[in-house]
């Protein structure tokens, strides 16, 4: 109900003389005040008969009047005049709120598409919780493989959540939402309630197939209208489209790094000293760069980038990469050439062009001396800077046919030493973090402990 402010209302011109000229006309001492007996309109009225002016059943004021027939017209017309007032009211509050809650929807559906599944999860609890009564919201999808329901996110008790199986699993049967607003009564919900009083409940559904549930309770007892039901299936509804194209998504992009880890492992296997070289790079550009703070989308470039740093070896003659004696200049120009060929391979898939820059100056230095490009400094890709320091310590850990790998803590000296020549000093600083936050020890790097052909601040570098 709209709230009306009488003294506001009698205020305006055209009001004033509107309600004038009808008491004129009946020529009677006229007396109108507020809720609150304050006088609105003319004098006295204490001695005078009244009646009410009321909008919803609620009054809002009074008119007095010597002779109440004679004021009823009046009454008549001051309760249309509030009563319209009260709809124009109520119409624009509607309309705010509609508008509210369609930028709301619209800023919903931007951004949720841009998540990942347990991002959309969490995004449509916050929406829930704020614009739905609840206590309780959960998101809960089907496992692909088991079809079992799991807890995806939530907010408020697990407990009292999952303690709604029942209605959960009838919801993902029929496809269809539910409101239950008495759960102890209603043989829908499971023997335990779990202190859920009220819920709504709707079904993820996308392509006519139920992906999960979301359920929304209250504690205490809450009566969900069909308004509450229409807008919590909108927002559940938006999420499941985008649920459903983060899961194809996530499918294929788990297939594409299987098939880029089988190149990698391919590629390796074509030199005998250099088995689990590109699992610990990628475990030791990882641990580096949980210390430098990079973003979500640089730390997936630099997984696949760590992977894939020597994918240019194939273009690299047996001959060479195979030989167990140190490489001739010829030899060593032409190993060299493996960043170019990264380079050029890479090209030709777009989901991994922007891994290049990484693949292709791995083995550029900090003080521009490096190879293919002479970069220097800053110019060298972040991505790049991270894989040179953990390329280089593996290589310096690792056993060669030649010479025995150094051990772990001389080898921390090496890099220690190389730090502005060879590599950049804040990559390196983020690599002894990780050494003191035991992300990198002995341990981790002997569990993979073959060769490869390449030392710091050495030229024997394959």
């Amino acid at each position: 109900m709209a709230i009306i402010n009488l003294k506001k209302l009698l205020q305006r011109k055209d009001i004033t003389e509107l309600i004038g000229g009808l008491i004129v006309s009946i020529g009677v001492n006229v007396c109108i005040k507020d809720g609150a007996g304050t006088i609105l309109y003319g004098t006295g009225g204490d001695d005078l008969s009244g009646l009410p002016i009321t909008v919803d059943g609620q009054t809002v004021g009074w008119i007095y009047g010597e002779n109440v027939s004679k004021i009823a017209s009046t009454a008549s017309l001051l309760n249309y005049i509030v009563g319209a007032e009260a709809q124009k009211k109520a119409l624009a509050t509607e309309t705010l709120d509609k508008y509210s809650e369609l930028t709301m929807l619209y800023d919903f559906v931007e951004k949720v598409n841009a998540f990942n599944v347990k991002e959309i999860a969490d995004f449509l609890i916050k929406h829930v919780s704020e614009q739905i009564r609840a206590d309780n919201v959960s998101v809960m999808l089907t496992d692909e493989i088991t079809g079992m329901l799991e807890l995806i996110a939530e907010r408020g008790s697990v407990g009292a959540q999952m303690s709604a199986v029942g209605i959960a699993g009838i919801v993902m049967s029929s496809c269809k939402s539910e409101i239950i607003n008495d759960c102890r009564c209603d043989p829908r919900c499971a023997m335990e309630t779990g202190g859920v009083s009220s819920l709504i409940c709707s079904p993820i559904k996308a392509k006519e197939k139920a992906l999960g549930i979301v359920i929304a309770s209250t504690t205490e007892p809450y009566n969900y209208t069909a308004d509450d039901l229409n807008f919590f299936c909108t927002l559940v509804s938006q999420a499941a489209f985008a649920i459903d194209n983060a899961r194809l998504y996530e499918s294929l992009k788990e297939a594409f790094i299987k098939t880029v880890y089988t190149l990698a492992e391919t590629i390796e296997k074509r030199d005998p000293y250099t088995g689990g070289h590109t699992k610990r790079v990628m475990n030791y550009s990882v641990a580096i760069a949980e210390n430098l703070g990079i973003s979500a989308g640089d730390k997936e470039r630099l997984e696949l980038a760590s992977v894939l740093h020597d994918i240019g070896k194939i273009g690299v003659s047996d001959n060479v990469l195979r030989k167990t004696a140190k490489l001739t200049d010829e030899e060593f120009e032409e190993i060299k050439t493996h960043t170019t060929c990264g380079r050029d391979i890479l090209s030709y898939i777009e989901e991994l062009k922007g891994i290049i820059p990484g693949v292709k100056s791995h083995h550029e230095r900090f003080d521009g001396r490096g190879y293919p490009d002479k970069l220097k400094g800053l110019e060298i890709d972040m991505i790049a800077r991270i894989i040179a320091v953990a390329d280089t310590f593996d290589a310096m850990t690792s056993d060669r046919p030649y010479r025995k790998g150094l051990p772990f803590n001389t080898a921390l000296q090496e890099l220690r030493k190389c730090s502005g020549t060879q590599f950049d000093p804040t990559v390196v600083e983020a690599f002894f973090k990780a050494v003191d936050n035991n992300k990198i020890n002995p341990e981790n790097q002997e569990k993979y402990i073959r060769g490869d052909n390449n030392d710091a601040c050495n030229s024997d570098s394959r």
